[in-house]
């Protein structure tokens, strides 16, 4: 286990918090924004990286705070060009992310939390402990990892990220959101929201707030069942989120002014379905998309 950095992680304070504690120590507000752009839209993994920063701040930033970044584990190279990666993360924990190369599409699959509490019988996540969440820095690293293997290996950048990893993503909300916003905030990586799916097992009270917080990615809800008793066995968060409930929150979250209204960037909901149980967990899925 990776000793603990006791330092706060900078990359939790918001903009306006990291500009109010350096003016606090008698910095000028605009170094803030400066930092913001080293940490969100160059992705800088250490201080020293900051080179328009004064040496003087630098190791002030270095005294006050930390960045944790993601690291490489290992890599699994398959013959259909898919890289499977572990990744770890600061206190010495693991996740894994796909990169999906397909024709039209380079797509990052990510995860979102430190095994799952779900325990979904075609999922091997669900037979791991769930240790914790992901904060949203740890999600971003992941999607900016993926990309460098991509351009390293084919020559060509991400297009789209898929929500689809360790991880109920719908039960690290507000870490889930803080990543996302960070992605494609245009003083962050500015990828387009229609190019993020997030993949659920189901959580009906969930899929209604993002309805309410007006999210413009796109939304998948993992099905694999037509009926309650068969997706009970399978799934066993349809106990208490069944289908009927599910139907409702897809049809609430689809229906809203706010979504019809962003005609350019709304978001779409798909249905996936698992074609046969694998023994190992995959990124491949059959998509359906709700009507």
């Amino acid at each position: 286990m990776a000793k603990e950095d006791i330092k706060p992680d900078i990359r939790q304070r918001s903009l306006e918090q990291l500009t109010t504690e350096l003016t606090g120590y008698g910095e000028k507000a605009f170094r803030a924004r400066q930092i913001f752009e080293w940490l969100w839209v160059k992705s800088a993994r250490d201080f020293d990286e900051m080179t328009n920063l004064s040496l003087a701040l630098r190791a002030l930033l270095k005294q006050k705070y930390s960045i944790r970044p993601v690291t490489v584990a290992e890599s699994q190279f398959s013959s259909d060009k898919t890289i499977k990666s572990g990744f770890r993360l600061h206190d010495g924990n693991l996740v894994e992310g796909v990169l999906i190369p397909t024709e039209k599409r380079m797509t990052a699959c990510i995860s979102s939390q430190v095994g799952c509490s779900l325990s979904c019988t075609f999922c091997a996540t669900g037979t791991l402990e769930r240790k914790r969440n992901l904060y949203a820095g740890e999600i971003y690293d992941q999607v900016v990892l993926i990309n460098e293997q991509a351009v390293k290996n084919y020559g060509i950048p991400l297009s789209n990220i898929v929500l689809m990893g360790m991880g109920e993503p719908l039960l690290n909300y507000v870490n889930v959101l803080q990543a996302i916003e960070r992605l494609t905030a245009t003083d962050g990586l500015n990828i387009a929201p229609r190019r993020i799916t997030l993949s659920t097992a189901g959580i009906a009270k969930m899929i209604r707030k993002l309805a309410d917080d007006q999210v413009r990615f796109n939304l998948a809800l993992s099905l694999h069942a037509a009926d309650d008793q068969k997706r009970n066995g399978i799934m066993a968060i349809n106990e208490t989120n069944c289908l009927q409930e599910l139907k409702d929150a897809l049809m609430y979250f689809t229906s809203l002014p706010a979504i019809k209204s962003r005609s350019n960037t709304s978001p779409s909901t798909t249905l996936t379905w698992a074609m046969k149980m694998p023994k190992t967990w995959s990124a491949s899925q059959v998509t359906s998309p709700v009507k």
